[in-house]
């Protein structure tokens, strides 16, 4: 009897590498071997070593997609040889490589989730899914990114805006469920945007650019400064459905980190050890709080006791109100402002405690001046005593004294004879 050889195993490095080139999520690959995504992200990172069929199906998979990354390269090299205008761009032009890294993580951050795959959006920034969609949560993929040609020749400001296009629509709507407040809900998604401009190259790498950018909008629109600013206390205008009213109302009597818990696993879709992560929280705490969270909106609204209801009524909540979002320009001229003014500000601080520096040096005594010290007793001194009452004697002295001239007695003179 004889064994058919393993499939060899890529190192750690090399296995998240293949799956970003198949465009796959953790969460896509964990679902094909039959494993989590903790696990998958386990392998790659090289904490542990898949074992038995585990191994073999995993190994099977990055060869096959080893073999369509060789075929993609080999294709793209044919292009790459035919003239300048059948590749649609200038000869010898080189795209910027974090473009190249969000076209990939954009092309596989959009998962089907727990609840299936979604539809993409007609247009992000004029028109709102259909209620009934669950893209009102979850972006949908980038079906223009499918081949690797045109993310290659993207420029960080096009990747940006591509990044933006992708998620601030959704990501809007998201934030309005959290805080119930349509500008505060914009103003968190434009700031998220101009941080993640500022940090551009570390976002462009990142695994998973719409959850970084997810995070700093949730962060954000939860911050509790918020109560404090004039324009934030007045209440907004209410839905005009009373079912859409009672669910956000019962959303907003959540915790925060309870509402935002419920909002990233039942309404966007995602793994308890991802939302345990996005909300820097345990697992048994992520676990406890969306518990938490599903009783208390079951024992207001009895009709959302079951999790898929609950994420299609979010789902609807979320399309109900029409959230423009600003266009991506705005938002990077915004940053790049609150750059300079922040640099601007930095060097004033700067100059001026040199010159307070400078000023104190200059008047500063250049000699050292010790203090007067206290008074000490000297032995064998008497001590001064106060004059005590006057005598007879004494009294008539200064009534004489007093009687006299000012300056003394009279001047003698010879007189001639």
């Amino acid at each position: 009897m004889t064994r058919r050889p393993a499939t060899p195993l890529p190192p750690p490095g090399e296995r998240r590498r293949l799956r970003e080139a198949h465009a796959l999520t953790p969460a896509q690959l964990a679902a094909r071997v039959g494993v989590s995504a903790g696990t998958v992200r386990a392998w790659e990172s090289g904490r542990a070593t898949p074992r038995g069929w585990r191994r073999e199906a995993y190994a099977k998979l990055l060869a096959s997609s080893a073999e369509s990354a060789t075929r993609a390269g080999t294709q793209t090299g044919a292009q790459e040889s035919a003239p300048a205008g059948r590749r649609g761009g200038p000869a010898g032009r080189r795209g910027d490589p974090d473009a190249a890294v969000v076209a990939v993580r954009l092309k596989g951050s959009a998962p089907g989730g727990r609840h299936g795959p979604v539809a993409p959006e007609p247009s992000a920034f004029t028109q709102a899914p259909p209620p009934s969609s669950p893209r009102a949560l979850a972006p949908a993929p980038f079906e223009e990114w499918d081949s690797p040609g045109p993310a290659a020749g993207l420029t960080p400001a096009q990747a940006f805006d591509a990044l933006y296009a992708f998620c601030a629509p959704v990501l809007v709507r998201q934030t309005f469920l959290l805080t119930g407040r349509r500008d505060l809900a914009r103003e968190s998604v434009e700031r998220a945007f101009q941080r993640a401009w500022e940090r551009w190259p570390e976002v462009a790498r990142d695994p998973d650019p719409a959850g970084w950018v997810r995070a700093a909008a949730h962060e954000w629109a939860l911050s509790p400064w918020h109560r404090f600013r004039p324009r934030h206390r007045h209440p907004e205008p209410p839905l005009s459905d009373a079912s859409d009213r009672a669910l956000l109302e019962v959303l907003l009597q959540l915790p925060p980190s309870y509402r935002r818990t419920l909002l990233l696993y039942d309404g966007i879709g995602l793994d308890l050890p991802d939302t345990a992560a996005e909300t820097e929280a345990s697992t048994p705490a992520t676990a406890g709080r969306l518990l938490h969270a599903r009783e208390t909106v079951a024992g207001r609204l009895p009709e959302l006791s079951d999790p898929r209801v609950l994420h299609r009524r979010l789902a609807e909540l979320a399309s109900v109100e029409r959230l423009r979002a600003a266009e991506p320009p705005a938002v990077r001229d915004g940053s790049e402002r609150r750059a300079r003014f922040w640099t601007r500000a930095a060097v004033v601080f700067t100059v001026a405690l040199i010159g307070i520096t400078a000023l104190a040096l200059r008047t500063a005594p250049t000699g050292y001046e010790p203090p007067v010290p206290p008074g000490e007793t000297v032995r064998g001194v008497p001590p001064r005593v106060a004059p005590g009452p006057l005598s007879e004697d004494q009294r008539e002295l200064r009534s004489k004294l007093r009687k006299e001239m000012l300056h003394g007695p009279e001047r003698l003179a010879p007189q001639p004879r």
